[in-house]
């Protein structure tokens, strides 16, 4: 009998899948390795050139510095010289245009609209011709009121002829004193009619007055509400057309009840207080006037009281109902020592200036501030006239750091002499201070410095 022969059985051979899976990891390896590479080279690349020397033929050499890092040079900062000058005291408000005088022009009598006579948006005086309404109806009454007089002016004199008569008989005893009495009489009455039908006349020309619409203010005239060919009657409650002054022009605005008593001081004082008007973003001044009058009594619901200030307005800048900006000058403080904004710090010391000193190191003063006016910070103790202060870069310092002045860095402070800082000084000066940064960092990168931006 014949022995049964299991077949062989050959191995499985390796699945293309695993293969391909195995080079895969390969190639990330690699390139992984490579990406490595490139980075070591890279740092390399980085170390060697931020730290060779400035005619790059080796290291450079770098001077020891108070800044981070203990190896860095001091790093640079924009600085600016106290100075005394004027500070005007301003109070910031939020105000609304608001005119003096606006006239819904309505109609005095009824009838037809015949004739519109101005153009919407038009400027006019007091008096102008605005539109006429149908005169006929009220030239008849006129006509008709003075044949009633002229009819009752001649019973008038009828009466006072027969009156003369009746005298003259009387004193001859041949009629009665009765009929003298009541031809009398008879004349008051006719007198009576008569001034009666005076008033009929006048009333007639009022009338034909009232038909022809002037203008009772000056000033600008809105949309009309009406159009020619309508019939006006006295209880439209649009009326013709809506007439605003413009000029003068005032603007509300309200103050805290704190700053009451300074701003009765400073009336008393200069009398006229002068008010800026400035557009809703702030950076534009639209018009100077005068403060005005201020209200009798404060709002207990927001301790506040409102204030009117008068302008002017002579290239209509000022719009009714338009929102503004408002300052008024309270006071101007004289001789005042003076710095920008941007050098006053806040933090733990309170209120307070890095001051540079004569070997180029910073310390911390505190500083007791007043009034800003147009960027530059009133300083009513803690620094004197003369005094360098740190404007850019105090993110960076510490009490004692060591700094680096750019070449004619001791700028002033800015804002015009004897007249109050102005808003061009706070530009220059954050211009100044760019301008100086920018200038320190090319000198420490041409030291071969690295400081920070």
């Amino acid at each position: 009998m014949d022995e049964q022969v299991e077949p062989l059985v050959r191995a499985d051979p390796i699945d293309r899948t695993t293969i391909r899976q195995r080079r895969s990891r390969a190639r990330f390896g690699r390139l992984i390795l490579v990406l490595l590479l490139l980075a070591a080279a890279g740092g390399g690349a980085w170390y060697w050139w931020t730290h060779r020397a400035p005619d790059g033929n080796g290291p450079a050499v770098i001077q020891g510095g108070s800044g981070r890092g203990g190896g860095m040079p001091p790093p640079p900062v924009g600085v600016a010289t106290a100075e005394k000058g004027d500070v005007r005291v301003i109070l910031n408000a939020l105000g609304t245009v608001t005119p003096l005088a606006t006239v819904i022009v309505k109609t005095q009598l009824n009838g037809y609209l015949t004739e519109v006579a101005f153009q919407e948006g038009q400027s006019v005086k007091k008096g102008d011709f605005l539109a006429q309404i149908d005169p006929r109806p009220y030239q008849v009454a006129l006509e008709q009121a003075q044949g009633q007089m002229a009819r009752d002016m001649g019973l008038l004199q009828q009466a006072q002829t027969n009156l003369k008569r009746y005298q003259t008989l009387s004193k001859q005893d041949s009629i009665a004193q009765q009929q003298v009495d009541d031809q009398r009489f008879l004349v008051a009455q006719y007198q009576g009619t008569v001034q009666t039908d005076q008033a009929a006349i006048d009333s007639a020309n009022l009338n034909l007055t009232y038909a022809r619409v002037v203008a009772p203010i000056a000033g600008r005239v809105g949309l009309r509400q009406v159009d020619a060919g309508n019939y006006v009657t006295t209880a439209d409650a649009n009326g013709i057309v809506v007439i605003t002054q413009m000029q003068l022009i005032s603007v509300l605005f309200t103050v805290p009840e704190d700053n009451l008593q300074a701003i009765l001081a400073a009336r008393k004082d200069a009398g006229k207080l002068s008010v800026d008007a400035y557009n809703r973003t702030n950076t534009k001044l639209l018009a100077t006037g005068q403060l005005a009058t201020l209200d009798n009594q404060i709002d207990t619901t927001t301790g506040t009281v409102k204030l009117r200030a008068v302008f002017e307005n002579p290239d209509m800048m000022l719009y009714p109902n338009q929102f503004v900006n408002v300052r008024l000058l309270v006071s101007t403080m004289k001789d005042a020592v003076r710095v920008p904004v941007q050098a006053v710090q806040r933090g733990e010391p309170g209120t307070f200036v890095y001051v540079v000193n004569a070997d180029n190191k910073v310390a911390v003063r505190p500083i007791k501030v007043g009034p800003v006016d147009n960027g530059i910070q009133a300083v009513l103790s803690g620094l004197a006239a003369g005094d360098r202060v740190v404007t850019e870069g105090t993110d960076r310092l510490r009490d004692g750091a060591a700094v680096m002045v750019p070449a004619g860095g001791g700028a002033r402070s800015g804002g015009a002499q004897g007249g109050g800082a102005q808003g061009g000084g706070a530009q220059d000066g954050g211009k100044r201070g760019a301008a100086k940064a920018a200038t320190a960092r090319e000198a420490a990168k041409k030291e071969g410095g690295a400081a920070a931006p």
